[in-house]
């Protein structure tokens, strides 16, 4: 197969979706890598890097897509790449397809085959290919509210951890999976005021147990969560539901309750966010806007800001799967492997995960359905 890398387009974006060692793996198992020129320097891997591993080097992104029987990436396609899209194309990437129509319609009408990074999940309900970058963004999301939070950018004007005599920060943090315990951990580690809001009481034990008790958890209800939002100089939407838009647990009416200069930082914002007043996404650049007297964050691709850690922890998990579709090819490699399976996000010119599907409010058939009709062509 041959397998192509075209750098990053989006604001601010510094990821690149495979390393040289990555490359080095695809060309021992027989296949072709093509990397468009420059892709990598964002994370500090250049050109010569891949090409000794054995990667072909383009000039261009168009020749990298036009080439490529697979192509991988880092952010979700945008509108001025929609043309390169080609019936039969593999698509490897994170999608957000529930925030995404535009993208949906143009992968269907196409029929390019999107596997979703973030859809990918295991029997458990783990998320491999979510949880690093989710990792990343939680502890980011400390990190740039406490900066934020800082007269000199229209915040409070408080240390996150106070000092000997004067109260920490609250941060509040509204979902307790991997984006906001890792949030919860570094809050804890500069000495805030930690509450998580998480409607399992299963996982709300867990986080205890974990914490010995120095973080506090509530119910997440929206009597708690309005309580809970009015007091916080830190808020942070931590909330995903697998495939689906994230659901609006923050209402306007509530944040018109927050302290005048705290800080939101809703790390769902790619999948629409958990805050009703996030009403834009914005980039590195131009990170915050302000509403109701609070600051807003609102970047969609917060692991963007530190790619060469975030490079290598994705790859890390990616690799696997990018050389299982790239030795079997996709029908053969999600018949054997069911979390794969459920990465599937389009195929055949068909909406094929559910929660996308209603989302973007298109009609869903089954990737079983899909590859039973596959089959029997074969066999006819």
């Amino acid at each position: 197969m041959i397998i192509g890398v075209p750098k990053e387009i989006k604001a601010s974006e510094y990821r690149v979706a495979l390393t040289p060692a990555g490359a080095g793996m695809l060309k021992a198992a027989g296949h072709e890598v093509l990397i468009e020129s420059g892709a990598g320097e964002g994370s500090s891997f250049m050109d010569d890097a891949y090409a000794a591993e054995g990667a072909a080097i383009a000039a261009t992104a168009s020749e990298v897509w036009a080439k490529a029987e697979m192509i991988m990436k880092v952010k979700e396609p945008l509108p001025e790449e929609f043309g390169y899209f080609r019936e039969g194309l593999l698509l490897f990437t994170y999608l957000h397809l529930a925030a995404a129509p535009e993208l949906t319609k143009a992968l269907v009408e196409k029929d390019v085959s999107g596997v979703a990074y973030e859809t990918i999940q295991m029997p458990n309900g783990s998320l491999p290919l979510l949880t690093p970058m989710s990792e990343v963004a939680g502890r980011m999301a400390v990190q740039v509210g406490s900066q934020f939070l800082e007269a000199f950018y229209g915040g409070r004007g408080i240390l996150l951890g106070g000092v000997p005599g004067v109260p920490p920060a609250e941060v509040i943090i509204l979902g307790g999976g991997i984006v906001g315990t890792n949030a919860a951990r570094i809050a804890l580690g500069m000495g805030a005021s930690v509450v998580i809001l998480e409607r399992s009481a299963d996982r709300m034990r867990y986080i205890d147990e974990v914490f010995n008790g120095r973080i506090r958890t509530l119910m997440s209800n929206p009597y708690n969560i309005a309580c809970a939002v009015k007091k916080a100089d830190l808020l942070i939407g931590a909330v995903l539901i697998p495939g689906a838009r994230a659901p609006h647990l923050v209402t306007e009416e509530m944040v018109k309750t927050m302290k005048k200069g705290a800080v939101i930082v809703d790390v769902a914002v790619d999948q629409g966010g958990t805050i009703a007043t996030i009403d834009r996404v914005t980039t590195h650049k131009s990170p915050v806007y302000e509403k109701h007297g609070v600051l807003h964050y609102a970047v969609a691709n917060m692991p963007g800001a530190v790619p060469r850690t975030s490079t290598l922890a994705l790859t890390n998990v990616t690799m696997p799967y990018a050389l299982e579709l790239a030795n079997k090819g996709l029908e053969d490699a999600v018949r054997a492997n069911e979390p794969l399976r459920k990465g599937i996000n389009t195929y055949k010119g068909r909406v094929t995960h559910p929660q996308v599907a209603q989302a973007v409010n298109m009609p869903y058939i089954s990737m079983d359905q899909l590859l039973e009709s596959v089959a029997f062509d074969k066999l006819s």
